[in-house]
């Protein structure tokens, strides 16, 4: 996947891909109406880029002269995963665990390939878009991330006997971008944020498994989200 160059944008700067997921989360908590100067702001386009409407996710644009057409195949970059400010710092604050940078990058590996895997299956399926990784006129080269994560209970293997009771296995914030594989030229970009609860505010027995299984769950959700939005405007 290295001999991808995306010319307008070159390179991935995880302090860059944070600052951004600052930005999208604030917008997606607060509640307040935006004043005049917050709308004046939000109504600045970069890249050529419009916003969707009634896009089903919380941010979505896309360059309105792009002919999402031409894609018959996707080429999907590992995803960039980043954990909340502070995540480790509050985890620990629990006797009952000692998550260590080892244990966050093995996490971070994990969610990468997890994400990896089941937006292949979900964009592949029932004779969707065939996943590649080469360059060409018909490929749409998709660069995520996976910032903010909160993992409620992380399953590290440290604690003994300990059960870890929650109810809600946690949150993430997808940002993703969409390029023209061959030219480089940003084409779309959109973000959203999800939290994963039990039914009813149930509370479970976290662990690695049902962590994975509601991981899986939310990716499914978004590639889903991102099939169907192909789907019915460019096929």
């Amino acid at each position: 996947m290295n001999s991808f160059v995306c010319r307008k944008h070159t390179g991935w700067v995880p302090a860059f891909a944070l600052c951004v997921s600052s930005m999208i989360f604030s917008s997606l908590v607060c509640a307040a109406e935006p004043t005049a100067e917050e709308s004046a702001v939000a109504d600045i386009r970069f890249d050529d880029l419009v916003p969707i409407p009634d896009a089903k996710m919380a941010m979505a644009a896309i360059d309105p002269d792009a002919d999402f057409s031409v894609f018959k195949r996707v080429a999907l970059l590992d995803p960039l995963v980043a954990f909340r400010s502070n995540w480790q710092r509050d985890q620990n604050r629990s006797r009952a665990r000692n998550v260590r940078a080892s244990d966050m990058e093995k996490i971070k590996a994990d969610v990468a390939a997890l994400f990896k895997q089941v937006f292949i299956e979900q964009l592949e399926a029932n004779g969707g878009y065939e996943v590649v990784e080469v360059t060409g006129d018909d490929v749409l080269l998709i660069r995520p991330a996976i910032v903010d994560l909160d993992i409620s209970a992380p399953d590290t293997g440290t604690s003994g006997r300990t059960r870890t009771y929650t109810t809600s296995a946690g949150a993430a914030t997808l940002y993703m971008e969409l390029f023209d594989s061959v030219s480089g030229d940003i084409i779309g970009r959109a973000a959203d944020r999800k939290s994963i609860r039990g039914s009813a505010g149930r509370v479970t027995w976290t662990n690695s498994v049902t962590n994975t299984a509601d991981a899986r769950r939310m990716f499914r959700g978004w590639a889903d989200q991102l099939r169907g939005f192909l789907d019915a405007h460019y096929r």
